[in-house]
């Protein structure tokens, strides 16, 4: 094949046409089929336990899977390429359906029924979730139905669909993390609220694909769900693989080369191949190269690039691992470097690779080579998503960068598939249910007479700023006299009367707090002359513009006083404390490690998403600050979550007692410092 040569546009600058080919198109694996009525009267040779892949693309998962031990009979997807490369290596039935249409969403249920399937496995794509579609969403879980059946439904919703049509013993879904980690983590909180309901046992975690020999920075949402509510054990993590042990045994070449048989107009697919050249010297490097087909042992395919920009040649060179695109030579730039810092990145060889991702297919600057002066090859690309070098991907290079950015790093999948197997297996039941922890917080907050963050039940928000502004993280001896004194000032204009902020003043300079109030008068002009903004139905974002109003309070105002309208706003917020009861409820170290993934999906795991989830939220500001305490030991005797808690039973405390507030309960009250549910005022309240 014949290579497209750079093309002189103007004095100083050139361009590269697009090196098309080759085309490639594989043939089927010799045991797939091609209708669903196959599929069925081939189902007795299926002997390993069954699974589907939903939105399978080019077989990431499905490799893995296959590899842990299940026998992958049915892969759906949309695109016709990836597709073909799922039909080549799977002895199973590779399906072109938009599982975004209900009519179809029934007739794939349908067919899975029939199939008895352990394992129902797939990445849905994730739409950006639009404050509309979060309040439908959670009506729909008030309500406890879903949604009208002739709604097209984004794609997690139906995938969820077909697992509760088909209720298989195992759930495998596999995302990006943004998925679950947007403020109100809503379509998370409705997932697990959903499986739960169904029964089943739900886990979730931000793992790092790094930890399990992936090698690259990799980071995905992995939710795991069996039935009869058992709990999934996640893998053991593995050695670290770095880019030299991954690819360093690939020999050099040039952006833009073709190998001379890539012309081959009869066997397209033999064609396109280079030597190896080297020996694999890693693990790694041997695992790729354990399934070539012993006639092929000498043959590396796909080792093929973008060609090379005369310039990019240039910029290359002078680049290592650390050079950021505003550190090239002015000369050199064709983008602006105060928007695309990171324009260029060049891998380092002793390090992990950058997140493989579907872009490479556009352009490989974020991929250049450790040493030479080219982006990755595809064989590359595909050695870090750890697909096999007997892998290839049906169509031409830029759809094969495309599958395999988009795929579910294979090594991934398979520690995946053998921990769901060994956890069914173990029947280990869940130590903890959602909807049940989310219930017993509420429960408890709603008994409580005293709060030692009494503006968790203010009437506005206004009063909700001012107390957080003014007094929070005050010793629990002064907070209720500080409540007191703050909410007679129930509206803006009660502090814009000098006797009023005078008084307010002396009283918060005795608490070292004097100079809050200046900023809280200015808040109270600003808000008067934005009234429309503490309206329980105003939009987070529209409290920003108050003097003293940082994202952290707006949030907590928002949590505190969400409003009834239908698009109200739900955030999930780890203050005050919450990620240590997070921490010492689910046993994980989530206070200090993966605080805004792994801590904000427990703390979701604590208050779910139904209609006690505002209470139960609340209740952990109240528990975090009064019983779960951060300098001496917590007291489990009094806390709504001990049956369940994971510091409770490994501390030894027992008990099967409902929970007691301590208005019932014989403890004494402990030293004022920093929390309790209960207390007098200490001195007289000054009027305002």
């Amino acid at each position: 094949m014949t290579i497209d040569t750079a093309v002189t546009l103007s004095p100083g600058r050139t361009a590269v046409r697009t090196v098309r080919g080759p085309f490639l198109k594989l043939p089927r694996h010799p045991l797939a089929v091609d209708t669903e009525a196959e599929l069925l009267a081939n189902l007795p040779r299926y002997e390993r336990p069954r699974a589907v892949d939903l939105f399978c693309g080019a077989g990431g998962l499905s490799l893995g899977l296959s590899a842990a031990g299940f026998d992958v009979i049915l892969g759906i997807d949309i695109d016709n390429d990836s597709l073909n490369t799922h039909r080549a290596y799977h002895p199973s039935l590779s399906l072109n359906r938009d599982l975004g249409d209900p009519d179809v969403l029934d007739e794939v249920a349908e067919l899975i029924c029939k199939l008895d399937v352990q394992l129902i496995a797939g990445s849905p794509p994730c739409q950006p979730f639009s404050a509309a579609a979060r309040s439908a969403l959670r009506d729909l879980v008030r309500k406890g139905v879903r949604q009208p059946h002739d709604q097209r439904r984004d794609l997690w919703q139906s995938f969820i669909q077909i697992v509760s049509s088909v209720r298989p013993p195992a759930v495998l879904m596999e995302n990006v993390p943004e998925m679950a980690l947007d403020r109100d983590m809503a379509i998370l909180r409705a997932m697990v609220d959903e499986l739960e309901a169904m029964g089943y046992g739900v886990q979730e975690r931000v793992v790092s694909g790094a930890d399990f020999g992936v090698p690259q920075m990799r980071q995905r949402l992995i939710l795991v769900a069996l039935l009869g509510g058992r709990e999934f054990v996640w893998p053991v993590e593995q050695p670290m693989v770095h880019l030299r042990a991954a690819i360093g045994d690939l020999p050099p070449v040039e952006g833009g080369w073709r190998p001379s048989n890539g012309d081959d107009p009869v066997d397209r697919v033999a064609s396109g191949w280079t030597p190896y050249e080297r020996e694999p010297v890693t693990d790694f490097q041997r695992s790729m190269r354990r399934e070539v087909p012993l006639l092929e042992r000498d043959r590396l395919y796909d080792h093929i690039t973008r060609p090379v920009r005369d310039d990019d040649k240039l910029v290359f060179a002078q680049m290592n691992s650390s050079t950021l695109y505003s550190e090239i030579d002015k000369e050199l730039r064709r983008y602006r470097h105060d928007i695309f810092e990171d324009k260029y990145n060049r891998l380092d060889w002793n390090e992990l690779s950058r997140t493989i991702t579907a872009h490479i297919a556009k352009d490989g600057y974020w991929y250049i080579h450790p040493s030479e002066d080219r982006t990755l090859t595809v064989r590359e690309a595909a050695r870090l998503q750890t697909f096999g070098d007997h892998i290839r991907f049906s169509g031409p290079p830029s759809s094969a960068f495309r599958q395999i950015g988009n795929a579910v790093p294979v090594i991934l999948a398979e520690h995946l598939g053998r921990a769901v197997l060994n956890s069914a297996q173990e029947s280990k039941q869940a130590r903890r249910v959602t909807r049940d922890t989310a219930r017993a917080l509420a429960s408890w907050f709603r008994s409580l007479d005293n709060l030692t963050i009494p503006w968790l039940r203010a009437p506005n928000r206004w009063l909700v700023f001012t107390s957080e502004l003014l007094w929070s993280r005050m010793t629990r001896e002064h907070v209720r006299e500080a409540w007191l004194a703050t909410e007679r000032l129930a509206e803006p204009a009660a502090l814009l009367d000098e006797s009023n902020a005078r008084s307010l003043h002396r009283y918060a300079r005795l608490r070292s707090r004097g100079d809050r109030v200046d900023t809280v008068r200015a808040a109270a002009e600003w808000f008067t002359s934005h009234p429309d903004c503490l309206t329980d139905s105003a939009p987070r974002d529209s409290l920003l513009g108050a003097p003293g109003m940082t994202p952290g309070i707006a949030d907590f105002v928002v949590r505190v006083r969400p409003g009834e309208t239908e698009d109200r706003e739900d955030p999930v917020i780890p203050l005050y404390g919450i990620l240590r009861v997070a921490a010492r409820y689910s046993g994980e170290d989530v206070e200090h490690r993966n605080r805004q993934s792994d801590g904000r999906l427990a703390v979701a795991r604590m208050i779910g998403g139904d209609r006690d989830s505002h209470d139960a939220h609340l209740a952990l500001f109240e528990l975090a600050n009064s019983v779960c305490w951060a300098t001496r030991p917590p007291e489990c005797g009094i806390c709504p979550l001990r049956s369940t808690c994971h510091f409770a039973a490994s501390s030894g405390f027992q008990s099967s007692l409902p929970f007691t507030s301590r208005a019932d309960s014989q403890s004494p009250e402990p030293p004022p410092r920093g929390g309790g549910s209960s207390y007098r005022a200490r001195r007289p309240v000054p009027s305002p």
